[in-house]
């Protein structure tokens, strides 16, 4: 990745230049953490090429029920036939030393039984979001890797990207004032074969894929914990598609400061993701916000304006998550991202859920 001289000393300034700048990274050690990657579907794809982006990590094992494909996959990854497993024989990896973390990009129903067997086999689990399909799940996820004293981190890859920290810095250091309110929203239209429109698979409807983002953006850019919820839902496209799941959902949320936020996500239609904070000296937003590339900054405050774009280019967003994760297991440090990170939004989705009116 090339980065200028302004991007560099932008990005040391919030302590990224060596997440950013593949020599900067090193370790104490040379030695590299060795993942597993269970499902190789699209994201699987993105986090290996961000793994080739770091000094600290490398692709050591495979998880599929497609052999011919892992085959292929190993062969671009030097992953050797000895390290390929299919979802039967998955637990043999206890016996590979090769492999010390996995990386978990399986549909969300899923995520908590290998993430359970992969502490079990005493690896290191980086899940995808959202966590689990219940908050059930996620509290048996986080005591599996606490008896077998592995490490888990949940992928919400929006925490190690430079744009969303700078928008964190600026209104924690009170450029656009006291925040009063957020927008947030986020969504596409699910193609009807999707996995993510069966309800066995995915939990739920959009709330748990990509309206995640504007909630978890929500906590993070208030520092604070939502203390209550109002949600509707509905589904427009009555062709067969939304039997299992809802289309759309809105909600609001309400922070203990009393800050408000109000939040969409759809399965129905392209909602380009972004968010905007409006604060009593200004405002600023990220428009695009959750994309794996280009985020971009605005702001107005006190007469300054500010239109500043990521740096950082696909797939570094995957590269910083494994670096991230990578040094916290070489170093003994916990995640910025752990599992109770992801059990938090869990147990609001479950609410906002509820005040929707929907079963999970």
């Amino acid at each position: 990745m090339s980065l200028t001289r302004r991007d560099f000393t932008r990005l040391s300034a919030l302590g990224l230049a060596a997440r950013f700048t593949p020599g900067l990274n090193a370790q104490s050690s040379s030695r590299k953490i060795g993942y597993a990657i269970i499902g190789l579907g699209r994201i699987a794809g993105n986090f290996m090429r961000g793994i080739l982006a770091t000094a600290n990590s490398s692709v050591t094992g495979l998880v599929s029920g497609h052999r011919e494909k892992a085959d292929r996959i190993a062969a671009q990854y030097g992953v050797p036939a000895g390290s390929i497993y299919n979802y039967e024989n998955f637990d043999e990896i206890l016996h590979n030393p090769v492999i010390d973390a996995v990386y978990v990009a399986l549909p969300n129903s899923m995520h908590a039984e290998f993430t359970i067997r992969a502490a079990k086999a005493g690896k290191h689990v980086l899940c995808e979001k959202p966590m689990s399909s219940t908050v059930a799940e996620a509290e048996a996820m986080i005591a599996a890797c606490k008896q077998a004293h592995v490490k888990l981190m949940i992928a919400y890859r929006c925490h190690y990207e430079p744009v969303h920290l700078r928008a964190i810095k600026l209104i924690r250091d009170g450029a656009i004032g006291q925040v009063q309110s957020i927008q947030s929203a986020f969504g596409f239209s699910c193609d009807p074969s999707d996995w993510r429109l069966k309800k066995k698979l995915a939990g739920g409807g959009p709330v748990f894929d990509v309206g995640i983002y504007c909630l978890n953006a929500t906590r993070y850019l208030t520092g604070e914990e939502p203390v209550d919820f109002e949600a509707f839902a509905s589904t427009l496209d009555h062709s067969g598609r939304f039997n299992e799941v809802e289309e759309n959902v809105v909600w609001t949320e309400k922070f203990p400061s009393g800050i408000l936020a109000s939040c969409s996500t759809t399965y129905g239609a392209q909602m380009d993701g972004y968010f905007r904070v409006y604060g009593s000296r200004g405002w600023l937003e990220v428009d695009p916000a959750f994309n794996y590339d280009g985020p971009r900054l605005r702001a107005q405050y006190w007469g300054t304006r500010l239109d500043e774009q990521s740096p950082a280019r696909d797939p570094y967003q995957f590269a910083a998550e494994a670096d991230h994760f990578s040094n916290c297991i070489l170093n003994g440090l916990e995640p910025t991202s752990p599992g109770e990170e992801g059990l938090r939004d869990m147990n609001y989705i479950t609410r906002i859920y509820r005040s929707a009116g929907i079963t999970l």
